[in-house]
């Protein structure tokens, strides 16, 4: 019922925010004396905050059409390698091909509300010397309910379907919350000794362990019983979406829970713009809507990954613990050898606290020490892991290291 109601007052905003935006192009027009004002600088102001705050946002777009290889730019197109109900696996395709032939890397996006454009910056710097695909997962409520369902057994089963797609000798990097069914999918495939296992894994501020330096959505996750979450926070897609029916954990209710943990500084942010708008700031105010028409673009998640990940992974830790087993099948990140391991961390996280990532090298103990690292960057918060100055000047050319030294 809370998803129908929050399509109803979605649809009943929906002519207030063109009267916004009406006024706010009335107020800037030539001819009105406003126009001439600060009152009507203010007002303008006030539209134009309305309009973009409370503007409906679907999955933006990569918008990434050029990259720069050793000095030289190169063309790039994006092109769907294979379609899964779920999740595209794309590939950001360089015209021309550079001379050398650069290592092939998986980019597993993080499924935990935001698209994969998320991490525009970080396939941008990729690009510079790698052939990089990554996991583009689709909005749960516009996969329609005869397309069955998708949890964590599906997700592990998927990035091994991806990888063997790939071939052997390809990289893979997760990014958050994919570190847990990336850790799985290696230890399975290295278990089976799957051709295709990467020759390297990069985990990036993930929940490997969140018993370690535990933060504001660990506790949560282990404040009440699941079957709190299964009736709390689980919805069915209304009835004008190609999921209708289908449960859902709705992108709004998560992007509530995003906002609420730094919700001074979101408050801080809009009085800045509004003081932007009012001074002409164009380039500030660009920033700050750039920055909110990608942070507000959420995406509904299965209900059966959601509830699967909260049990798994946050209340019962059964990868730490030696205990998850995925359709009977024993996941040992002990038995990952052949696979160099790369794990980092942000000084500041308040996402993944410390240690939690770096938990994942006390689990691949059979890696030898000398193709084991562990990196923890000063001065950034979780999205600075792998956005950002820092992820640009000091993460990537790390992890671009890594990954030459650990080539097939």
């Amino acid at each position: 019922m809370l998803y129908q109601l929050h399509e109803l007052h979605r649809a009943a905003l929906t002519p207030i925010r063109f009267a916004a935006e009406a006024s706010h192009r009335s107020l800037h027009h030539p001819l009105n004396p406003l126009s001439y004002l600060p009152a009507g600088w203010a007002l303008a102001a006030a539209c134009d905050l309305f309009e973009h705050s409370t503007r409906h946002r679907p999955r933006p777009d990569f918008n990434i059409d050029a990259a720069d290889s050793d000095g030289s730019p190169l063309a790039v197109t994006e092109e769907v390698v294979e379609r899964h109900p779920f999740c595209d696996l794309l590939h950001f395709k360089r015209e021309p091909a550079p001379a050398a032939p650069n290592s092939r890397v998986l980019i597993v996006a993080p499924m935990s509300g935001h698209f994969a454009t998320l991490l525009r910056g970080t396939v941008t710097t990729m690009l510079a010397e790698h052939d990089v695909f990554i996991t583009d997962w689709k909005n749960a409520r516009d996969v329609p309910l005869a397309e069955g369902g998708f949890d964590l057994d599906d997700y592990i089963d998927l990035v091994i379907h991806f990888l063997a797609t790939l071939g052997p000798g390809t990289h893979v990097m997760a990014v958050c919350q994919p570190s847990v069914p990336v850790l799985a999918a290696v230890a399975l495939m290295a278990a089976e000794k799957h051709p295709a296992t990467p020759p390297s894994m990069i985990l990036m501020g993930g929940p490997v362990d969140t018993r370690l330096s535990p933060t504001t959505p660990n506790k949560l996750a282990t404040s009440h019983p699941l079957a709190w979450f299964e009736n709390t926070v689980i919805h069915h897609v209304p009835f004008n979406h190609a999921g209708f029916m289908r449960r859902v954990y709705p992108g709004f209710l998560q992007l509530t829970g995003f906002m609420s943990m730094n919700f001074d500084r979101h408050v801080d942010a809009h009085v800045r713009q509004f003081h932007h708008l009012i001074q002409g700031d164009g380039e500030s105010a660009a920033a700050h809507r750039a920055f909110y028409d990608e942070y507000l673009a959420v995406m509904d998640l299965p209900a059966e990954y959601y509830l699967q990940t909260v049990d798994i992974v946050f209340q019962r830790h059964l990868l730490p613990d030696g205990k998850w087993e995925s359709r009977g099948r024993k996941i040992d990140p002990s038995a990952i050898e052949r696979t160099a391991l790369m794990t980092i961390e942000g000084e500041f996280d308040d996402i993944s606290g410390f240690g939690q990532t770096l938990a994942a090298q006390d689990l691949c103990k059979r890696i030898p020490r000398s193709r084991r690292l562990h990196y923890l960057q000063a001065g950034v918060g979780h999205y600075g892991v792998f956005n950002g100055s820092k992820w640009r000047k000091e993460i990537s050319p790390r992890v671009a290291a890594f990954i030459r030294a650990n080539e097939r």
